[in-house]
């Protein structure tokens, strides 16, 4: 009956006082031994929920013990370490005897000053990378709520767009600016035809563990939003966005047509000048002294003008002797009677 009496004033004094730093590392059957012999001097009478009052004031409001709690992933293990380190002789200093206010005071503050100086020195936390994911190296321990503050950042990231003419080939990587566990799983799923960030719409397409997506040969079905999603221990990390444009092959032989137009179109024929020599960081070949032809497409416009050209000539030329032919065929026909 007494124990549960006990128990009773343990959970008034956690709901009075905020979670942090000593109840996130330190034990309640502990907590119950330090302050079983608290006594208030002013009135001569043992009060375990001043003793809890006072760690929650040292330990749990002081800014500086909040701070050197900061620390990076993985670190929290060693954080209770260290504060078990100060307050374990204590508590076995104390249990069930008898000690005053002041004593408590003092030795809970210098406790605590020693936890601020071993704990500072725990390596923090790398930092968020902008703009989105679940950071792990970012996560930084806080010991008010006894858990990990991630970046808070979302986990889709801001779409991406890729081009690539049909037949080419074209990669896509799942690439983010922060680190990743070694011990991650990829999935790339597809929404054809679309630019959308809506999960539902995304059909899936590979598992595992790369982050290259490639396509040998783009066809205009291949065209739409391609979603990779990175996993650790089942949690999902990140999720990246691509949208794929596939030029058909129609419009980009279009836009060389056009192109030959454009040179042919230039005044007096002229042709752009094309630089002389070999590029500067690359070493000059035996073929650099030799001059530069034109391109195929310039070479293509040049003889079928000069196709044209000959068959206008032609007939031309058949025109002007039919007519002569029938001009002077009655002369001819009189000189030879």
């Amino acid at each position: 009956m007494g124990k549960l009496a006990i128990w009773a004033v343990v959970l008034s004094a956690c709901v009075a006082c905020s979670c942090g730093c000593f109840q996130c590392l330190v034990d309640v059957d502990d907590s119950l031994r330090l302050c079983w012999g608290h006594v208030l001097s002013k009135y001569g009478v043992r009060n375990m929920d001043s003793c809890f009052r006072t760690i929650d004031r040292i330990f749990n409001h002081e800014q500086k013990v909040l701070q050197a709690g900061r620390v990076g992933g993985g670190y929290d293990r060693q954080l209770r370490n260290i504060l078990q380190a100060e307050i374990m002789p204590l508590v076995e200093e104390f249990a069930e005897k008898l000690n005053a206010d002041s004593v408590y005071e003092e030795r809970l503050q210098a406790a605590a000053g020693r936890f601020i100086a071993a704990a500072s020195k725990l390596p923090r936390a790398t930092g968020c990378v902008p703009p989105c994911g679940f950071q792990v190296s970012g996560a930084v321990y806080n010991c008010v709520t006894c858990q990990y503050d991630s970046c808070e950042y979302p986990l889709d990231c801001p779409m991406v767009g890729l081009t690539v003419g049909e037949s080419n080939s074209t990669e896509m990587r799942c690439d983010v600016q922060f680190p990743l566990p070694s011990d991650i799983e990829v999935i790339w799923r597809f929404a054809p035809e679309v630019r959308t960030l809506q999960v539902e719409q995304f059909g899936l397409v590979t598992v595992g563990e790369d982050r290259l997506y490639s396509i040998s040969s783009a066809r205009p079905h291949h065209q739409g939003t391609y979603q990779c999603e990175v996993f650790s221990l089942q949690r999902s990390i990140v999720r990246t966005y691509q949208h794929l444009t596939v030029i058909p092959l129609v419009l980009g032989a279009q836009a060389r047509l056009q192109g030959v137009f454009d040179v042919a179109l230039l005044p007096g024929g002229q042709v752009p000048a094309q630089p002389v020599g070999p590029p500067r960081d690359l070493a000059p070949t035996p073929s650099s002294s030799l001059p530069l032809l034109p391109s195929p497409p310039l070479m293509a416009a040049c003889l079928t003008t000069l196709l044209l050209l000959l068959l206008l000539l032609t007939l031309g030329y058949t025109a002007w002797w039919m007519t002569m032919t029938r001009d002077q065929a009655p002369r001819i026909i009189q000189l030879l009677i």
